[in-house]
């Protein structure tokens, strides 16, 4: 009878041992890369929770935009949901897109410019040069690497400015703009939107006559080439992620405001969208 029993138990153990290991080759993992950049930010962070919830484990990846579009590219990242076309990432396209794989357009009335306060008088590129002691010669920027930044250094030169453009963060950038609203001083920085600085402040982009900035810009989400063909389940995901721009922004909204609960907040979010959820579901 005791050797039956071993014998069961050793039955039991090969089988529980050999779940394991189908578990462990079947789970679905998924890296998604991301800058810190509020829409990005916002859009990883739904693009995880939904996946989860799909089975999968989802790893996030930070970093400047670019490393990200070379872990991309090098497949140590599976996907970047904050690419800008055909202007703002152009250069990094033409490096790596070969590849990655563009699956979809997640946003498309984006746009990329300097920012400035409504009560300030310049109102072109151009009348920076007449307000240069105003904003103190500077236009105050984000992380160094990032197309927007690369695209003032050309404006600053196709409009003959003499001005510093300064690298800093997305949220050194909002600080300083922060500041200067509240002291009503003028201030001048690398803008975007979708982004939440145009709900909290009252802004305007500077007329761009020559246009340095392009125009519309979309949102696109990048893939590695081989996850494109080996995970067609997300591949179909992402393909089907597209947000307009009253749910960008309040997604947006629902997580400048979430106070270390981003999870709750998206959560909220996605019981309010429910039917947009479905379809890319």
């Amino acid at each position: 009878m005791k050797k039956i029993f071993l014998l069961a138990l050793a039955a039991v153990t090969l089988t529980f041992a050999a779940c394991q290991q189908g578990d462990k080759k079947s789970g679905k993992k998924i890296t998604i890369g991301y800058v810190n950049w509020a829409e990005g930010v916002a859009m990883t962070n739904l693009a995880k929770v939904l996946l989860e919830q799909k089975g999968y484990t989802v790893t996030l990846k930070n970093a400047d935009v670019a490393p990200i579009f070379a872990a991309v590219a090098g497949g140590d990242a599976d996907v970047f949901m904050d690419t800008w076309m055909p202007v703002t990432h152009k250069t990094y396209m033409e490096t790596f897109g070969d590849k990655v794989t563009m699956l979809n357009t997640n946003f498309d009335s984006a746009r990329i410019g300097l920012v400035v306060p409504d009560y300030v008088d310049a109102r072109t590129i151009e009348d920076l040069t007449k307000y240069k002691t105003s904003f103190d010669g500077k236009v105050v920027g984000i992380d160094a690497g990032a197309g927007i930044m690369a695209k003032a250094e050309d404006a600053i030169r196709e409009y003959g400015l003499d001005y510093e453009l300064q690298s800093s963060s997305e949220a050194a950038m909002m600080a300083t703009l922060k500041k200067n609203i509240d002291e009503k001083m003028p201030v001048v920085v690398t803008g975007w939107a979708p982004h939440h600085m145009f709900a909290r402040y009252k802004l305007r982009f500077l007329e761009d006559p020559k246009k340095v900035f392009g125009e519309m810009e979309k949102i696109m989400t990048i893939a590695n080439n081989e996850f494109t063909v080996n995970d067609t389940a997300a591949v179909n995901f992402f393909r089907k992620f597209k947000l307009n721009s009253e749910e960008l922004s309040s997604l947006m909204n629902v997580m400048a405001d979430a106070d270390g609960k981003e999870e709750v907040a998206i959560k909220q979010w996605i019981s309010e969208h429910e039917a947009l959820v479905k379809e890319w579901m």
